[in-house]
């Protein structure tokens, strides 16, 4: 039997040589003087492809496995991770815990926060997405996607194209629960084309993924949409013209565009940041932090999503977690330790890039509900501003909540109509005064298309967010006009 056909515990209790009840029994000892806890096994599986200058410039395959073992008390935490599976790796890892554990007072084991409940169904496949198909297959969809992006277009100078896969199995063994298992796939199409008239030459992107196979990706009336959206950005920005700078009216378009409510807002709802008073959202649970009508929610729960989990990195099962409702704070996204020491629940937040880091309160798919307000009415609305439709790298200070973003796509606007694409655009401002100016929000609330990836403190994990059309009055804009 093959590495990628088997459950999680064949993996880590077969053959990796470990037994399931020593290893139970041996978790209970090593966190016996702990307030909480676990230790985390891991065993992925991953590969890329990469194709550029009309041919394939790279592929990869590459396995990675170990543990993590985690000792919580009070706020101090021991963790030791190696990539080793066996007991003696284990009972090193145990030793190095100690100065933590006797070093802190703290509850014993006996009076831990409540275990984690049952997680529930699965919300995604189990099987191995790079199982399905053959490494020739995947190669061809790169030739067929660079070959159509060039046909389409007799101004296409560059075409890059990527494809990822993972299946990564995971078990989390605590003192105060049985063994918990989560197999998790993802897998992810990005397409680049750059475009040029003379010298001027400009970039289009479009990507897509999400907890699934490459089944979807395969058929061509799918990675064809994506090819078109890519040329049809790229060759909009042709044709752009340098953005104005100053204080408008901004009106931001679906989905992706979520990402400034990600990055602007959503941090700032972190458990760690606003248990220790580092966020612009501390203390203010109860309080109007946003306009009537925007509720921004965070949940894992959302079927084949690139940022949905069956269960969280700790064995807490993810939740739908409304943080904002109508414009008022009603939460934050916890893990078990700040959720233990803020004196609230857990919320299933708890995430960590690998079996080498630790878990810390980390977003899943976050994204505002839709509104009344159909997106062409939003936009007529708008007598001088612009609109824009996607977004590149960004900044955000967490204390003060200031954000600076930049457009990849973005539109002026003229007496309510779209007018010439722009280029250098940046949007600036904090995320609470900007959540208190949006003045209309749109019916028309999408998901992105699986293609975020977060980082905070040096970990990276994948994300979705989401929103619906919105005005948004007063923001500043950056230009070069």
């Amino acid at each position: 039997m093959s590495d990628m056909s088997q459950t999680p515990q064949q993996l880590f209790f077969n053959q990796a040589g470990l037994d399931l009840d020593q290893t139970h029994r041996f978790t209970e000892q090593a966190l016996a003087a702990a307030e909480d806890g676990e230790l985390f096994l891991e065993y992925t599986l991953s590969e890329a492809f990469s194709f550029d200058d009309n041919r394939l410039k790279a592929a990869s395959f590459d396995t990675s496995h170990g543990f993590g073992l985690r000792a919580v008390k009070g706020e101090a935490v021991g963790f030791a991770h190696a990539t080793e599976l066996s007991m003696p790796a284990l009972t090193r890892a145990s030793g190095s815990l100690s100065p933590v554990l006797s070093g802190h007072s703290g509850t014993a084991l006996n009076n831990w926060a409540s275990a984690p409940s049952a997680k529930g169904a699965p919300l995604y496949m189990a099987d191995n997405p790079l199982d399905g198909a053959e490494f020739t297959d995947k190669v061809k969809l790169l030739e067929e996607i660079n070959a159509y992006a060039r046909a389409k277009d007799n101004r296409v100078r560059q075409v890059s194209v990527s494809l990822a896969g993972e299946w990564q199995a995971v078990c989390i063994v605590r003192p105060d629960t049985g063994p918990l298992y989560d197999v998790r796939p993802l897998v992810r199409l990005d397409v680049s084309v750059v475009v040029g008239e003379g010298e001027r030459q400009e970039t289009g992107h479009s990507g897509r993924g999400g907890r699934a196979n490459y089944a979807q990706w395969l058929a061509p009336e799918n990675w064809q949409a994506q090819v078109q959206n890519a040329l049809k950005q790229a060759v909009t920005n042709l044709d752009s013209i340098p953005a104005p700078a100053g204080e408008m009216d901004v009106v931001l378009g679906p989905g992706w565009p979520g990402i400034l409510l990600h990055e602007a807002v959503g941090h700032g709802l972190e458990g760690d940041f606003n248990r220790k008073k580092t966020s612009a959202f501390s203390d203010r649970i109860g309080e109007r932090v946003a306009s009537p009508g925007v509720t921004v929610i965070d949940d894992g729960t959302l079927a084949d999503r690139r940022g949905s989990l069956t269960m969280d990195d700790e064995g807490t099962p993810t939740s739908e977690t409304v943080l904002i409702e109508d414009g008022i704070l009603k939460g934050y996204m916890q893990d078990r330790l700040n959720a233990r020491l803020m004196g609230m629940e857990p919320t299933g937040n708890g995430r960590r890039e690998s079996f080498s880091c630790q878990p810390m309160p980390r977003m899943t798919n976050t994204y505002m509900l839709g509104g009344t307000h159909e997106p062409e009415e939003i936009l007529s609305s708008v007598k001088n501003g612009i609109y824009a439709t996607s977004f590149g790298g960004g900044q955000v200070d967490i204390t003060s909540g200031k954000f600076v973003f930049s457009c990849t796509e973005a539109f002026e606007i003229k007496d309510g109509k779209l007018g010439a694409p722009l280029k250098g655009a940046t949007l600036i401002g904090t995320g609470p005064e900007s959540m208190q100016r949006i003045s209309m929000i749109g019916n028309d609330m999408q998901l992105d298309e699986g293609i975020g990836t977060c980082g905070k403190a040096g970990q990276g994990v994948p994300v979705g967010v989401g929103q619906p059309s919105l005005r948004i009055d007063g923001l500043t804009v950056g230009g070069t006009a």
